[in-house]
C-alpha cells in the first residue's frame, strides 16, 4: 500500500466510527465527556477578560471592595475549571480503558475460534501484539486522541472569539507568526506520524521475535547460535531505538521553535500595544490570551499523531475481528445425546494451502467401539485426519459423519468434549498437576484425579512430587520429563470419559519401562470406545480392529494386522523395515 493511500486510510472515520461503537453501553459519560469539552473552552477565556476589567476599572479607581470580590470569583473559576480539567482527564481515561478492556475480551474469544489454519500462518507474537499493544493503543484514541483533539479545537476557536471581541487589531498583529507555526506543525506531524507507524512496526517484530526465540531456546542453545540470533535481536532492536529517536527529534525542534514564536507574537503585541496607546489591562489580558492559546496548539498536532496511530492499531485489530477463518458455531446444535462414536468420512478432500492437497478422497468407517490405526511415513496425512475430527480446520470436499450426523451439525464444545486426543507433543500450562489434568473443570474431583492416576499407574510418582497434585508443572511443563508429561495426558484424557479417543504417536516419547506402564491402561481406556490410534510402533496397533495405511495423502490399504501383512504391500514393508531396525540395534 503507498504512504498516500495509506493516510488516505487514516483519515477514513468509519474506523473512528467502529471503536467509539464500543462505548454504546457508556453512552452517557461519552456525552458528559463532550459536554465538559465544550464547558471548559467557554471557561477558559473567562479569567483573562476578568482580569481585563479588574486592572482597566477596580485597580484604575483603587475600588479594594470590589478588587477583593473579583479576585475570590476569579479563584473560584480557576477552581472549578480545574476540576472540571481532571474529571475530564479522568472520564476520557475511563472510557478509553473500557474500550479496551471491552475490546480485548473480544479478540481473545476471536482468537479462541480460530481455525488452526490461522496459527499455522500468523506468528504468535503478532497476535500477542494485535491482544496486547495495538489495543492498548486505542485507549489513547479517548485519553490522548479525538475527544481531547475537539476539546483543544474548541477552546482555540472560543479563545479566538474573545480576542476577536476585546480588540480584532490586536488580534491581528498577535497571530500574524501564525502561518510560521502551521508549516511547523505540519512538518513535525509528518515526522512523528512515520516515526511513529515505524515504532508501531518494530514492536510487533520484537515481540514475534522474542517469543519465538524464549520458547524455541533449547533448539538455539542446542545448536550454539546464540550469538548469530543475538545479533539479529539486536538490529531489530537498533530500528526499535531509531524510529524513537527520529519521533525525539522532532519533538525538540518543534517545541523551541513554538516557544519562540509564541515570544515573536508577545513582543509584536506590547510593540503594537506601546505605540498606540492601548491600556494596559488589554495587554495583560491579550498575554494571557496567547498563552491560553498556544497551550493547545503544542501538543495537538501531537494528539493528532497519537489520534492516527490509534486508528492504525485499530485497523490492525478489526482485521482480528473480520477474519472469516473461524470455526462457526452452530446454533442450536446438537448437544444432548448419548454418543455411540461410530466416524464416517466420506470421499474427503482438505487441503492447508489452496489445492495442495494432502488428503485426497479418503473414505473410511469406524463402527462404534472399534479401533482404528493409521500408519504412513511422516507427511502422509495421519494428523490431518484427526485434526479434522476435532473440525480445527474446514474441508474442502466431502462429508465428515460421527453417529449419521454431519460433524457441523453438533454444538462445536459438546462435539469436542466427547472427543480426547492425547498428543505427541504434550502441552502443560502454567499451574498445578490437578489444573493440567483437569484443564481447571473444577467439577472433576481430587479423588477422581487420583483414581484416574493410579489406573494409568502415576500416582506414586505425582505423590513423590513437591505438594502431590498440587505441584507448579510451569510453562509447557518445564519441570518435567517428555514421559512423565506424556504419562499426565494420559490422566487428563481419562478423565473426560471421551466417547472417541485418539491417541496421535501417544507413546513416541515414552521410554520402554513407561510404555509397558501405560499399554495396560491404554488397553483399558480403548475398551468399549472408538478410538483412532496413530503409531509409529507397529508393534503396538496389533490388536487394532482394522489397520488403515496411508501414503502421500490416500489410502493405499485398510485390514487386520494379519491380513496386512499376508498382502505384502506398503504395510508389510514398513513391517518388515522395522524389525530390520531391531535386528540392527540388537
Amino acid at each position: 500500500m503507498s504512504e498516500k493511500k495509506k493516510r488516505k486510510k487514516l483519515l477514513d472515520f468509519s474506523v473512528l466510527r467502529r471503536v467509539f461503537a464500543f462505548t454504546k453501553p457508556y453512552k452517557k459519560k461519552l456525552y458528559l465527556s463532550i459536554f465538559l469539552s465544550i464547558l471548559l473552552a467557554v471557561v477558559s477565556p473567562l479569567r483573562p477578560f476578568l482580569i481585563q476589567y479588574t486592572v482597566n476599572v477596580f485597580i484604575k479607581d483603587k475600588n479594594i471592595h470590589w478588587l477583593i470580590l473579583i479576585t475570590v470569583i476569579q479563584i473560584g473559576i480557576l477552581l472549578i475549571e480545574t476540576g472540571m480539567r481532571f474529571y475530564f482527564a479522568f472520564l476520557t481515561s475511563w472510557l478509553g480503558q473500557t474500550v479496551v478492556r471491552d475490546l480485548r475480551v473480544k479478540v481473545y474469544k476471536k482468537i479462541l475460534g480460530f481455525n488452526l489454519s490461522q496459527f499455522d500462518k500468523t506468528p504468535i507474537g503478532t497476535l500477542t501484539t494485535r491482544t496486547i499493544n495495538d489495543i492498548e493503543s486505542i485507549n489513547d484514541i479517548f485519553s490522548d486522541g479525538l475527544i481531547p483533539i475537539i476539546s483543544d479545537l474548541l477552546s482555540i476557536v472560543s479563545i479566538l472569539l474573545f480576542m476577536f471581541f476585546v480588540d480584532w487589531r490586536l488580534t491581528l498583529i498577535s497571530l500574524a507568526p501564525f502561518p510560521i507555526l502551521i508549516i511547523a506543525t505540519y512538518f513535525f506531524k509528518e515526522s512523528v506520524n512515520k516515526s511513529f507507524i515505524k515504532v508501531r512496526n518494530a514492536v510487533a517484530a520484537l515481540n514475534a521475535f522474542v517469543q519465538e526465540h524464549i520458547t524455541g531456546m533449547s533448539v538455539v542453545q542446542a545448536f550454539a547460535v546464540e550469538d548469530k540470533e543475538f545479533k539479529k535481536f539486536r538490529e531489530i532492536n537498533k530500528e526499535h531505538r531509531n524510529a524513537n529517536i527520529r519521533a525525539i527529534l522532532a519533538y525538540s525542534v518543534f517545541f523551541p521553535v513554538v516557544e519562540i514564536i509564541l515570544a515573536f507574537s508577545t513582543g509584536l503585541l506590547v510593540w503594537w500595544g506601546a505605540n498606540n496607546e492601548f491600556n494596559a489591562g488589554v495587554i495583560i489580558a491579550f498575554i494571557m490570551y496567547l498563552n491560553l492559546l498556544f497551550r493547545p496548539l503544542r501538543v495537538i498536532a501531537d494528539k493528532f499523531n497519537v489520534l492516527q496511530m490509534g486508528m492504525i492499531a485499530s485497523e490492525r485489530v478489526f482485521k482480528v475481528l473480520d477474519n472469516p477463518d473461524v470455526t462457526p458455531e452452530t446454533h442450536n446444535g446438537i448437544s444432548q445425546i448419548n454418543m455411540l462414536g461410530k466416524v464416517e468420512f466420506d470421499k474427503v478432500w482438505f487441503a492447508y494451502i489452496s489445492e495442495d492437497y494432502v488428503l485426497k478422497n479418503i473414505s473410511f468407517l469406524i463402527k462404534p467401539g472399534e479401533t482404528l490405526a493409521i500408519v504412513g511415513h511422516t507427511g502422509s496425512g495421519k494428523t490431518s485426519i484427526i485434526s479434522l475430527i476435532n473440525r480445527l480446520y474446514h474441508i474442502n470436499e466431502g462429508t465428515i459423519k460421527i453417529d449419521d450426523k454431519n460433524i457441523e451439525a453438533y454444538d462445536i464444545e459438546f462435539l469436542r468434549s466427547k472427543i480426547a486426543v492425547v498428543l505427541q507433543d504434550v502441552f502443560l500450562f502454567g499451574g498445578s498437576v490437578y489444573d493440567n489434568v483437569t484443564l481447571r473443570n473444577h467439577s472433576i474431583s481430587k479423588e477422581q484425579v487420583e483414581e484416574a492416576a493410579k489406573m494409568i499407574g502415576v500416582h506414586d510418582f505425582i505423590m513423590q512430587l513437591p505438594g502431590g497434585y498440587d505441584y507448579n508443572v510451569m510453562e509447557r511443563g518445564a519441570t518435567l520429563s517428555l514421559g512423565q508429561r506424556q504419562l499426565l495426558s494420559f490422566i487428563r484424557a481419562l478423565l473426560f470419559n471421551p466417547a472417541i479417543l485418539i491417541l496421535d504417536e501417544a507413546t513416541s516419547s515414552i521410554d520402554s519401562e513407561s510404555e509397558v506402564l501405560i499399554q495396560h491402561a491404554i488397553d483399558t481406556l480403548i475398551k468399549g470406545r472408538t478410538s483412532i490410534v496413530i503409531a509409529h510402533r507397529l508393534s503396538t496397533i496389533r490388536k487394532a480392529s482394522k489397520i488403515m495405511v496411508l501414503d502421500k495423502g490416500e489410502i493405499k490399504e485398510t485390514g487386520t494386522h494379519q491380513e496386512l501383512l499376508q498382502l505384502k504391500g506398503h504395510y508389510y514393508k514398513l513391517h518388515k523395515m522395522q524389525f530390520a531396525e531391531k535386528e540392527n540395534v540388537v
